[in-house]
């Protein structure tokens, strides 16, 4: 058992996989732009469906079947994967939305909040025990909340569901007793049936944009399993390679460039509220990132 527990140290391999992820969920945006005229419930299912060949044929290459077919025997974890599996479903479904809806600064937002949440995560579930840097920065997103739902006269739903979604995911794979790509595709193969029956539903009352559509919508759909997979699989085997300090200050990298894409390529609209909220979500995110290295410091 010990020769399989990743040791607690960054490795040059571990910071290419997560690099890579991060880049490429950054331009992501891109893609699902061109897809915004397409409901995001038929994206999921053929993010889901072209996803699985990619992942069965990563684990064939790997010789990691096994592991595969030991969960889906244990119940325990068909239960976990399943939580699991509704968790990125709806994550993909908001950010779908909001990058077609012209929210992309929402989802920006929402993945800037995440790193925040996992610290009261912690708090909550693990009954760890915040530092005054990490109760400074829990408390400076959550007035930039408040200041957002003030000048929007709402809650920024958008954002708070994609932090909530991805972080408790996290959470959940952290707890997984399977590797990463192994968990990954169990996901998909519980989504499987539930993507394949809405594809054939939307064939057959001719309201697909898969075959039926144009061929730019058809190719696009089926590159949903290669921007989906690889990136998740890239960041699940870099995160198990890095320290969690590492993988912590990396995350920044996506939100950051989905943020500069909303602004200076969708141009939209950034108005008083969040010229107040982001400024204050990074200066929450640089306390949280001395926190985190001074907690590193201490332990070395």
């Amino acid at each position: 058992m010990t020769q399989n527990t990743p040791k607690n140290e960054d490795s040059l391999s571990g910071f290419f996989y997560a690099l890579s992820a991060y880049v490429l969920w950054g331009f992501l945006p891109l893609y699902m732009k061109a897809l915004a005229h397409v409901p995001p419930t038929e994206v999921i299912a053929h993010r889901v469906l072209w996803s699985l060949p990619i992942a069965a044929v990563v684990l064939l290459a790997q010789g990691r079947t096994a592991d595969l077919k030991r969960a889906l025997r244990t119940p325990s974890m068909l239960g976990m994967a399943a939580v699991a599996a509704i968790l990125i479903s709806v994550n993909w479904g908001f950010y779908i939305w909001a990058i077609g809806a012209g929210h992309a600064l929402d989802a920006a937002l929402g993945y800037y909040i995440n790193p925040l949440f996992s610290i009261l995560l912690g708090a909550f579930i693990l009954k760890e025990r915040l530092s005054p840097l990490q109760k400074a920065a829990v408390a400076l997103a959550a007035i930039a909340v408040i200041v957002l739902t003030i000048g929007a006269g709402r809650l920024p739903v958008v954002a708070l569901a994609l932090t909530f979604s991805w972080g408790f995911y996290a959470y959940l794979k952290k707890q997984l007793p399977i590797g990463p790509n192994q968990g990954f595709t169990l996901e998909v193969i519980l989504l499987t049936p539930f993507a394949l029956g809405y594809v054939i539903y939307v064939q057959t009352t001719g309201t697909s944009h898969f075959l039926q559509g144009t061929a730019t919508d058809t190719w696009l759909l089926l590159g949903c399993g290669v921007i989906t997979a690889i990136p998740l699989m890239l960041y699940a085997n870099g995160a198990k390679l890095l320290r969690l300090s590492t993988i912590g200050i990396m995350q920044y990298i996506a939100p950051t460039m989905i943020f500069l894409t909303a602004v200076f390529i969708f141009n939209e609209p950034f108005g008083i509220p969040r010229m107040i909220a982001f400024p204050m979500i990074w200066a929450a995110l640089i306390l949280y990132s001395i926190a985190m290295f001074r907690g590193r410091a201490r332990k070395a």
